[in-house]
């Protein structure tokens, strides 16, 4: 599934609020690694040991505010998937692991960086992120990030990193 550049822009949900050091194994539970494969099925089981209203509440559109670190842990790609597959619409946390953070990118799940945002944000609240704007606009007020770089735009809209390739392949 691609995003087309609308879809992109303006982003709006509930907020889901989450801590520090979120891993891998808790956002994809570990024991599930080897087991299920469908993406569509990884996506019951995100966050399960950490909220288990999540998978079953959670809807297209809604967006993780998290603290420091997210996605820390193994390099799995499981624990991007399973959020995108649920129908989290962006993350935005006060950091990210670097891989997760690449993960991310590679499976067009929009990973947003911005300290002051996730303490205003309280849980539950809607949001809405203007991504060509580069604000993030909540009831305390609006946050600005950088706009993204073209080429992690350019792989997101794309629906990820493969059909991206898949799409320069095909234009040569």
């Amino acid at each position: 599934m691609t995003k087309d550049k609308e879809q992109l822009n303006i982003i709006k949900g509930r907020v889901w609020k989450y801590g520090d050091d979120v891993n891998t194994d808790v956002i994809f539970p570990g024991k599930y690694t080897y087991t299920v494969s469908d993406p569509k099925e990884m996506a019951q089981y995100a966050l399960e040991d950490l909220d288990s209203d999540f998978a079953k509440d959670v809807q297209p559109g809604d967006i993780i505010v998290a603290g420091k670190n997210w996605g820390n842990g193994s390099s799995r790609e499981q624990a991007v998937t399973c959020l995108k597959e649920a129908g989290v619409g962006a993350i935005i946390a006060k950091s990210f692991a670097r891989i997760y953070g690449r993960n991310c990118i590679n499976n067009a799940l929009l990973a947003i960086t911005n300290s002051e945002a996730v303490d205003a944000i309280q849980n539950g609240e809607e949001i809405e992120i203007d991504v060509a704007a580069g604000q993030i606009h909540c009831a305390a007020g609006s946050f600005s990030f950088p706009p993204l770089p073209a080429n992690v735009l350019n792989i997101i809209q794309a629906g990820g990193l493969i059909e991206y390739t898949r799409r320069q392949i095909n234009e040569k």
